[in-house]
């Protein structure tokens, strides 16, 4: 099986190694922000995508998030 976001094999979640560690990142992540600003889910992935400072992996990741309108514990809808 393929990934989700790129041709490499999945392994994880349906991602390749590369992006199972940036979804893991952003999801972890998550916590930390909302503590600290009291962000909503996807307004927490809008800021992944336009930080300049954020990973092609991460980005890629919380782009595909944001499209599928995925929730903070992994599931869709």
């Amino acid at each position: 099986m393929k990934c989700k976001l790129c041709s490499r094999e999945a392994v994880k979640n349906g991602f390749c190694d590369l992006h199972s560690m940036a979804y893991d990142n952003v999801v972890r992540g998550y916590d930390a922000w909302n503590k600290a600003l009291e962000i909503s889910w996807k307004d927490y992935l809008r800021e992944i995508v336009k930080n300049p400072l954020t990973g092609a992996w991460a980005k890629e990741v919380a782009e595909h998030l944001m499209k599928i309108e995925a929730k903070p514990n992994g599931t869709e809808g």
